[in-house]
């Protein structure tokens, strides 16, 4: 679930009831009428508009901490991999007689500078 649209979303509405707390206290300042915004005051909705704000922080901090944190583990993981890969290629290498790195005399080959038997040389 992506994690971007409710930390939108909570920002939104922190900053809607900040508004809707800025007009509230407006009003209270301006006239002895003393309105409430679903039972709250501007205090409150300050209170809610401060407690979203931090919690899209937090939820935030932590969703950036997490993709960085799978960032760096991930080179650290491929270099243990290809460790074990190149142990186990090493184990089976050293376990076959004559199929590891070996020069072309101890094969019986011919190394690049002898000539073949066919060659008429003498």
């Amino acid at each position: 679930m992506p994690i971007l649209p409710i930390v939108d979303l909570m920002i939104l509405t922190a900053w809607t009831s900040l508004l809707g707390a800025f007009v509230l206290k407006a009003i209270r300042v301006t006239t002895s009428y003393n309105p409430d915004l679903f039972g709250m005051g501007p205090m409150e909705l300050t209170l809610v508009a401060g407690v979203l704000l931090l919690f899209a922080l937090a939820l935030t901090a932590r969703t950036w901490l997490k993709a960085r944190e799978f960032a760096q583990s991930s080179p650290r993981d491929r270099a243990a991999e290809t460790l074990e890969a190149y142990s186990a290629l090493k184990s089976v290498s050293s376990s076959l007689p004559g199929q590891g790195r070996s020069g072309a005399a101890d094969s019986g080959g011919e190394g690049p500078n002898e000539p073949s038997e066919g060659s008429g040389a003498a």
